[in-house]
């Protein structure tokens, strides 16, 4: 890692830190509560993929000017739960409970999945466990290049890499500390060699001076690097926080220009930018995207309307439950994923 952190064994400071103190220091502590939970919007007005998120990891050592999480966490130290058998049987638990269907699985919702995997070796164990499950599917989401642990792994296909991705000057100016675009490229490809699916998320897209030419030539790289029939899906999303978000970014990101933006307040209680700039930010990089994605890969619009849906796609899924249904389709009809061939209705 780029910077040096203190590993403490234990939890026993009770001290709260803030947001970016609490990224100086690490802890390890037990697990407490449920610590799987469903990733969902919570208005009908917005499609949610449904995917599972494993809450293993809290806080985070890098420095995105636009992230939640300096918003959400009461206690920003950065911890990771270090019983891993307990993780794992309180997914067994859930899985085992619905065998015919199947469970994307991250662990990505509060922090990044592999960014503190070499202090912690959580992904491999992860991986090693998800690789015996027939219904479920582990997915790690990144803005590091710690993979090189994962490559000997053997995973057989049931954990897709994925990378947060950006144009170039947003990853300069607005996600500082991460992996520059070319490391995660670089990492990205070890991956795909090694035999992982590799999972892409262009979200969230930032509005600025350039952002036509910079989403293009970020794609054209994408796919310079990964064969496009290696890619498990593909999600687009843009800039979005809670209204009280926009102060805190600016105290803490003082040279940040994302609160510049004319932004509106959705009915999931978000501002966002406005819906036509939204829809033309996705129609430009879903047109990139269809310059080199084959067709049955699945590309989905993240924590958006079903109406910028049908702007942007033409069409949209009839409910949350259709949209995860056509995930397992596709990762079952594709990669083989998953016990046996998906029915719609174990998914509504």
């Amino acid at each position: 890692m780029k910077s040096k952190r203190q590993l403490n064994q234990s939890s026993t400071n009770s001290r709260k830190v803030n947001f970016r103190d609490g990224k100086k220091r690490l802890q390890t502590i037990a697990k407490k509560g449920e610590a799987l939970g469903t990733c969902a919007t919570f208005n009908e007005k917005y499609l949610c993929c449904r995917v599972h998120v494993l809450r293993s990891v809290h806080n985070c050592p890098f420095e995105c000017s636009y992230c939640f999480l300096q918003n959400y966490l009461t206690d920003g130290s950065t911890k990771i739960v270090d019983d891993i058998d307990t993780l794992i049987h309180e997914v067994e638990n859930k899985v085992s409970a619905e065998p015919g269907r199947l469970f994307r699985i991250g662990t990505w919702e509060l922090g990044d999945s592999l960014a503190l995997e070499k202090e912690s070796g959580q992904a491999a164990k992860l991986i090693h466990f998800f690789s015996g499950l027939k219904n479920a599917v582990l997915e790690l989401k990144t803005k590091s290049d710690c993979v090189d642990s994962l490559l000997s792994l053997d995973h057989r296909g049931k954990t897709v890499i994925s990378w947060s991705l950006n144009a170039a000057s947003v990853i300069k100016n607005d996600e500082q500390r991460t992996a520059p675009l070319g490391h995660r490229l670089s990492a990205m490809q070890r991956v795909f060699r090694a035999g992982y699916p590799v999972g892409l998320h262009f979200d969230p897209m930032i509005f600025h001076e350039g952002w036509q030419e910079g989403y293009a030539s970020l794609v054209q790289r994408v796919f310079e690097t990964v064969p496009p029939e290696r890619t498990a899906w593909i999600s687009i999303g843009s800039l979005r926080f809670n209204p009280e978000m926009r102060k805190k970014i600016e105290n803490n990101y003082p040279d940040s220009r994302l609160t510049c933006a004319e932004m509106v307040l959705g009915d999931d209680a978000k501002v966002r930018y406005v819906k036509p700039l939204r829809v033309s930010m996705y129609r430009h990089l879903y047109g990139e995207l269809k310059k080199h994605v084959p067709q049955g890969i699945l590309i989905y619009l993240c924590m958006e309307r079903w109406d910028v849906w049908d702007k942007v796609f033409g069409y949209h899924p009839d409910t949350a439950g259709h949209l995860d249904y056509l995930f397992a389709k596709s990762l079952y009809e594709r990669y083989s994923i998953g016990d046996i061939a998906p029915t719609r209705n174990d998914y509504e």
